[in-house]
């Protein structure tokens, strides 16, 4: 199987939950042990061997143009500009879909840090990825591995690593991590218009195409300045 070398960095968020932080930038521009958090997510990525990557911006939008700009090297970068009307992670997809083509690509959220252990997540991820049985694969943390995540859990795995969400269940030991594999055709026919990617995840789920890989890195989930304290004292020790 070809490798994944197209990647799309969710990156338009307005980022309340950061404030006063994102008063005078985006939330992808808060600096986690002095390296924003967009660019943790595509330093990850050109690690992982993604060679075109697409960023969509809203919220200081201009501020996002100027620090992209002022990035080299790879990945290759495309904007996806949602000055007019953030999209939320499914809307927002859709749009940059003509940009990101017809092959399955990574997408990413800009909160999620870790340092890799003994093997890149990432390329994890992409040797569990197996088109015939899914198409929807999502990085998972465990909770007792996890910092800065307030949720009961998101997710179970089953034994073959099918994914079934939490429901109406108290918890669930799998945090999604903010990473995964999508099969483009499974939004073929959508509308760029306001939607959660939870709306195609719970689809996929209900037909048995949508699967989890539980991460090994501890994860942190810096949406919060208490978050982001908590993850700068962890890195720095």
């Amino acid at each position: 199987m070809s490798r994944i070398t197209t990647g799309m960095a969710l990156a338009a968020g307005l980022g309340t939950r950061m404030r006063p932080l994102t008063l005078d930038r985006p939330k992808a521009l808060v600096s986690v042990q002095g390296r924003v958090l967009l660019d943790w997510a595509l330093d990850r990525f050109a690690a992982a061997g993604v060679e075109r990557c697409v960023v969509n911006i809203h919220h200081f939008a201009d501020l996002m143009e100027a620090h992209l700009a002022g990035r080299s090297g790879a990945p290759a970068l495309t904007i996806s500009d949602e000055r007019d009307d953030v999209l939320e992670t499914g809307g927002g997809v859709v749009k940059a879909l003509p940009e990101l083509g017809s092959d399955p690509f990574f997408i990413s959220n800009i909160d999620a840090v870790w340092l890799d252990e003994d093997e890149r997540e990432l390329d994890r991820l992409q040797t569990a990825w197996d088109p015939a049985r899914m198409d929807a694969l999502l990085l998972l943390a465990p909770m007792d591995r996890t910092l800065g995540f307030d949720g009961a859990g998101d997710a179970f795995l089953e034994t073959d690593g099918r994914l079934r969400f939490r429901g109406d269940a108290d918890a669930a030991p799998y945090a999604y991590a903010g990473v995964q594999i999508l099969n483009p055709a499974v939004l073929a026919g959508r509308e760029p218009v306001r939607f959660s990617m939870m709306d195609v995840w719970k689809e996929l789920a209900a037909a048995g195409r949508i699967h989890g890989l539980a991460m090994r890195s501890f994860w942190m989930h810096v949406g919060d300045p208490v978050a982001l304290a908590e993850a700068e004292a962890r890195l720095s020790g």
